[in-house]
């Protein structure tokens, strides 16, 4: 009677954790902004912390729930400009990334394993999105709003001169735009863990 008592207070008090970084999650994901090199569609943001955090703390799973329920609530709350594709996008690539973190880093819990899991997860990431972008969620978008492939990578060509067909948007816009990202939350996930940690074991 007691374990069942106490597996249930851990249970709540994790989800309590997941539901706060969702939330703190949620609101750094309306705070997006372009990159200099990257199409409008393409917008930074740091949402992917709260996630790593969770990821880091509560294990792989926690992470990935993380993902759903801040995209959910962007959903509800914010709405989509893209019928849910940019929201699907945002989940699968924040997804992978916490996801192989996280395993990574609870195989053995110390910095080397953090940095190695958040590198690995950064280069994951990065070939999974080129994949997906190039296979389907770009042409799957293109399709959905009526739209030609070549308007979309002419939004790339804009602001990047080295983009002058679809497989270099996504070699010189898609990819390095996630290597940024994965290389921006990883350092800032890095410099603030140590100090939150405290917080999330509790």
């Amino acid at each position: 009677m007691e374990l069942k008592k106490e597996r249930g207070k851990m249970s709540a008090n994790m989800l309590t954790k997941v539901g706060v970084l969702s939330a703190i999650a949620f609101v750094l994901m309306l705070l997006e902004f372009p990159l200099w090199f990257a199409p409008p569609f393409l917008k930074m943001d740091l949402s992917e912390v709260p996630a790593l955090m969770g990821t880091f703390a509560l294990g792989p799973v926690a992470g990935v729930l993380i993902q759903l329920i801040k995209n959910i609530l962007n959903l509800a709350i914010d709405g989509t400009t893209t019928m849910a594709v940019g929201e699907f996008a945002n989940f699968v690539v924040g997804s992978i990334f916490v996801y192989t973190a996280g395993y990574i880093y609870h195989k053995d819990k110390n910095v080397k394993n953090a940095i190695v899991g958040m590198a690995v997860g950064t280069v994951a990431m990065t070939v999974a999105m080129a994949i997906a972008n190039y296979y389907v969620m770009i042409p799957f978008y293109a399709k959905l709003f009526g739209m030609p492939l070549d308007k979309i990578v002419a939004m790339g060509s804009a602001v990047n001169r080295h983009v002058v067909d679809f497989k270099s948007l996504i070699l010189y816009a898609i990819v390095p735009f996630n290597l940024l990202k994965g290389l921006i939350v990883t350092l800032i996930t890095f410099l603030l863990y140590k100090r939150v940690s405290p917080i999330l074991h509790r």
